[in-house]
């Protein structure tokens, strides 16, 4: 039964060594996300669920004490999933980028709840297999929680990544809204097509999210709101 859930974006620079000296432009970011984590521990669940795109062709497993690292983004900085779990063998992969992002968040909150299970969610996701995936977490025994990572649109300015869309302020718009309200019918209907455009990375995990809560009866708050680098960061709670 999901309980309660918190949405947060996931790009590196939230890790202050990799933002170096820009790392302040995202303390208002890194706070909020230490709030939507408090409202998961306050769930009492017995499982905390992490969600993030990657490169994967469906939906990709990371027990519980699997390694990340930010090494591929210029700093020796190495993250574990969880404070449970075995210790990894040096032949399992690493978390994808958006998961390792979860865990830095998780071990700078002292997360310490409940077990932990990563979930790494192709990015292309058919917006029914995510709504199909959603219902299953959520029919899991016990309290469930999420940590659904994911960014909204990478095109907000000329200096965004995928460069300045006149759609994005719109389709960004709607999702803080969404999120806000906890309006699951409204991240179902998220146009995967437009997304990819957008360069909105998020998009399947929030469907996930919408598929978990569909009869969870949760109420939203949304905690964070803006587009630094030109993409859009957002922060949320459901509980």
């Amino acid at each position: 039964m999901l309980v309660a859930a918190a949405v947060c974006p996931c790009p590196p620079l939230l890790v202050p060594e990799v933002a170096a000296g820009a790392a302040p432009e995202l303390d208002g970011a890194r706070a909020a996300c230490a709030d939507a984590l408090g409202v998961l521990a306050a769930a009492r669940p017995d499982r905390l669920v992490v969600l993030g795109p990657a490169e994967e062709g469906w939906l990709g497993s990371y027990p519980e004490g699997t390694r990340g690292s930010f090494r591929g983004f210029g700093v020796d900085v190495g993250v574990r999933l969880g404070a449970g779990g075995a210790e990894p063998s040096a032949s399992e992969r690493e978390l994808p980028p958006s998961l390792a992002v979860a865990a830095w968040l998780l071990e700078r909150t002292g997360w310490a709840d409940a077990p932990v299970q990563g979930l790494g969610v192709a990015e292309q996701l058919a917006p029914a297999r995510c709504v199909e995936a959603g219902a299953g977490l959520a029919g899991q025994d016990g309290r469930v929680v999420l940590l659904v990572m994911g960014d909204a649109s990478a095109c907000r300015s000329v200096k965004a990544p995928g460069y300045l869309d006149e759609r994005a302020a719109g389709f960004d718009a709607e999702v803080a809204r969404a999120l806000g309200a906890a309006d699951v019918a409204a991240l179902r209907a998220l146009d995967p097509d437009l997304a990819h455009e957008l360069r909105a990375g998020g998009r399947a995990p929030w469907q996930i999210l919408a598929g978990a809560a569909e009869n969870a009866d949760l109420s939203g708050a949304l905690l964070y709101d803006d587009a630094p680098y030109g993409v859009g960061y957002l922060v949320a709670t459901w509980s």
